[in-house]
């Protein structure tokens, strides 16, 4: 029986006098029930979490950069997000060996001197390995039909800026709250996942706080429910209902091709 984790990863490591962000996690299994969900702070504590579950046959699904070749600029991975998700106002932050924070090629290190496979959606990988990849939440909000938003992104991270200040958390968490309610419905779709099966994601299901700490600690495992669905509709389905954004891109010394796997409608494909 397959199981679903996914990690709404923290991209920064921290240091020695600031400790790391949160970072989500989720584990569902092949019939909906979220069998672990919680947080982990630091790269060596979400290791442990995966290593601790993850088995033979498991699928996980990272948001946050894994494989980073290029000095400047964007991936091709991203720079295609805005191309083919841009009419429903998604877009991806730029990532370079430039930048500080490179979390997630940390984890993928470690995860690969443990014994798990990256999988970049080109080369074919055997189900007796662990495998995981890169994905990116927003993708499957407007990708996935189920979620429902046809026209646009659900504006539930960053305060809506064209709004009175006074407005916008308010806003932002009647976002979520919308959000949320239809993901609670996921028990009876394929792949599915029923957040009510576990206390940290039945949590979930109350009002959305105001406050910008207890906001962000609750949507961090929300991405990590929606990563984990993520990697549950690659693993049962593949390119029926996903693509490989950054296929075309070079591959590094090992062969691994940056690259976000992305749940798509039709035309989103190109």
């Amino acid at each position: 029986m397959a199981r679903y984790l996914g990690v709404d990863l923290a991209w920064g490591e921290g240091t020695s006098t600031r400790p790391a962000k949160e970072t989500g996690l989720v584990c569902v299994d092949d019939r909906g029930t979220v069998v672990d969900a919680g947080w982990a702070r630091g790269i060596d504590a979400v290791t442990e979490w995966l290593i601790d579950l993850a088995q033979p046959g498991d699928v996980i699904a990272i948001d946050a950069p894994l494989v980073v070749t290029n000095q400047t600029g964007m991936r091709d991975c991203e720079r295609q997000v805005g191309q083919r998700y841009g009419r429903w106002r998604v877009s991806a932050n730029s990532t370079n060996l430039g930048r500080g924070w490179q979390g997630g090629v940390a984890l993928r290190r470690r995860l690969e001197s443990s014994g798990f496979v990256y999988d970049d959606g080109v080369r074919a990988e055997a189900d007796v390995a662990v495998r995981f990849f890169e994905c990116y939440p927003y993708t499957a909000l407007v990708g996935a039909t189920e979620f429902g938003y046809e026209v646009e992104r659900p504006r539930y991270k960053r305060p809506h800026l064209g709004l009175p200040s006074g407005d916008r958390r308010v806003f932002r968490a009647s976002e979520c709250d919308e959000l949320i309610r239809r993901f609670a419905g996921f028990g009876q779709v394929d792949p599915p996942i029923n957040l009510a099966s576990h206390p940290a994601t039945r949590a979930l299901l109350d009002p959305s706080p105001l406050g910008s700490a207890e906001y962000k600690h609750r949507e961090d495992l929300l991405d990590a429910a929606i990563c984990a669905w993520t990697a549950a509709l690659w693993a049962t389905t593949e390119r029926e209902r996903c693509q490989v954004l950054g296929e075309g891109s070079v591959a590094d010394e090992r062969g691994r091709r940056a690259v976000i796997i992305a749940p798509a409608r039709e035309e989103q494909r190109r």
